[in-house]
């Protein structure tokens, strides 16, 4: 049964750590909690309300996760990344 709980717990944990992730990747880090949180609720309610914007989102996801896969194929084994790299963030 403890067995068990500690499962559940390093699942939840370890779903957590995923989601921060995306947050990250996202480019949101630095973004206020109280906003985020507004946010992720209204797209949550948009989402419900329109089906066409869960197939826009999507695909944008899928672009975004290619573009991480081909920065992480430019990185070298020194964890530098080549020149082409450049944060949508950067200059904040």
């Amino acid at each position: 049964m403890q067995s068990a709980r500690n499962e559940d717990r390093k699942k939840d944990t370890r779903e957590k750590i995923q989601l921060g992730g995306l947050v990250v990747k996202a480019g949101l880090r630095e973004m206020n909690k109280a906003v985020l949180l507004g946010w992720l609720c209204e797209l949550d309610e948009r989402l419900r309300n329109d089906p066409g914007e869960w197939a826009r989102l999507e695909a944008m996801g899928k672009r975004g996760f290619e573009d991480g896969k081909q920065e992480n194929d430019a990185t070298d084994r020194t964890g530098s990344t080549d020149a082409g790299g450049s944060d949508r963030n950067e200059g904040d």
